[in-house]
């Protein structure tokens, strides 16, 4: 429960501008024309493991989302995991 909360907090300060408060891809940063990522949408699942989702978070995904491995610890990104993962759970 601690690890989910402070990946929360990490994704309120450095994702959710883009992906919004519940991960949608409709933050206030997200480009009308090629939106962030929907990260609650059950077909990213598949495509996005627990690596891809690091991998992404680390390196960026262009053309839009920036790199945060100078702004995330290795430890940090892995707890950011956590919290994205928590947005895929549907009721």
């Amino acid at each position: 429960a601690d690890l989910v909360k402070k990946g929360k907090s990490l994704f309120g300060t450095h994702c959710q501008k883009c992906h919004g408060p519940h991960g949608k891809g409709d933050g206030p940063d997200s480009d009308k024309d090629a939106p962030a990522a929907d990260l609650t949408d059950e077909f990213r699942t598949e495509l996005n493991t627990e690596g891809v989702l690091y991998y992404k978070v680390m390196n960026g995904h262009p053309p839009a989302m920036p790199a945060f491995k100078s702004k995330l610890t290795k430890n940090d990104a892995w707890t950011l995991v956590e919290y994205l993962k928590t947005l895929r759970v549907h009721p």
